[in-house]
């Protein structure tokens, strides 16, 4: 349904389907966009409001092609990350973006360890840093002990087990996660030597 409204107003050629999202491809007023019809999904706390409906958080919800349910929680996501970068003083966006800018070199110089480095990855693990990581005074400074930590923290299951995405809903480290703490953990040993820390 998604599929055939989109096709009409946009045209046939002008979006492609993947399993998880459509495509709308980029023409001369509009950019490249991913489209991913969701529907809305509660998680019931247990707990009743004060005027006596059950308490929930709301997320959102979709079904991949292969019939897998994928939950985000944007919002949480969004508010925990805007209260991050407030505490470290702006340095927990910048992180982020300097970490996806250095995955995105290495990618393209065929750097094995980060082939499969998902942008959200990232971002959670930078969420994960400790705050003792972002108290330096240069960028430089502060990824490097960013990575450092991060490195460090992700050698062993049980140093990490309890690791949350951003929106502190979800745990980083399950199998029904698309990523592994091992990869994880390649990835930031790969970054300090691509950067030459010593």
């Amino acid at each position: 349904m998604v599929e055939k409204a989109l096709k009409g107003f946009l045209g046939e050629s002008s979006v492609t389907r993947g399993c998880k999202a459509f495509d709308v491809h980029a023409n001369t007023y509009r950019i490249d966009a991913d489209v991913i019809p969701t529907f809305e999904h509660r998680r019931y706390t247990g707990q009743k409001n004060s005027d006596g409906s059950h308490h929930y958080l709301c997320g959102v919800a979709f079904k991949t092609d292969a019939g897998k349910l994928i939950i985000n929680w944007p919002e949480q996501t969004y508010d925990n990350g805007v209260a991050r970068n407030d505490v470290t003083g702006r340095s927990y966006k910048r992180v982020i973006r300097i970490l996806k800018r250095l995955r995105n070199k290495m990618q393209a110089e065929n750097i094995a360890d980060s082939s499969n480095m998902a942008s959200f990855l990232i971002e959670c693990l930078v969420w994960n840093a400790s705050a003792e990581s972002f108290n330096h005074d240069t960028y430089t400074a502060i990824l490097r002990h960013v990575i450092a930590d991060l490195w460090n923290r992700t050698r062993k299951d049980e140093d990490c087990a309890e690791w949350r995405e951003v929106n502190e809903l979800k745990f980083l480290f399950r199998s029904s996660q698309l990523w592994t703490r091992e990869q994880a953990n390649k990835f930031f040993d790969a970054a300090w030597n691509y950067i030459g820390f010593e």
